[in-house]
């Protein structure tokens, strides 16, 4: 039987650490946490958009090649769907 690894940690520590999150917190305080952990996530996420299209902008204002911002702007974005699964994963298990 394969583990699932996330992050390189196991499905098993992961419980875990759910489990001491609970037991520190409280069931009533873990959605005001995660509502919290969301909005950090957002602003970080609009933060970074906001750097990739100034950078854009004035890279294309000084006649520079943008083909190079295409592959981080793909690298960023498996990151990002990646980030998404896991706090959907998250997100489920609460």
């Amino acid at each position: 039987m394969q583990q699932v690894t996330l992050l390189f940690i196991g499905t098993t520590e992961i419980v875990f650490i759910l489990f001491v999150v609970v037991m520190l917190f409280g069931a009533d305080k873990i959605p005001d946490i995660a509502r919290g952990l969301g909005k950090g996530m957002r602003m970080l996420r609009d933060a970074s958009n906001d750097i990739k299209t100034e950078i854009t902008k004035s890279a294309e204002a000084n006649g520079l090649d943008t083909g190079v911002t295409k592959d981080v702007q793909d690298e960023l974005n498996k990151v990002k769907d990646d980030l998404e699964d896991f706090t959907g994963s998250v997100r489920r298990k609460l």
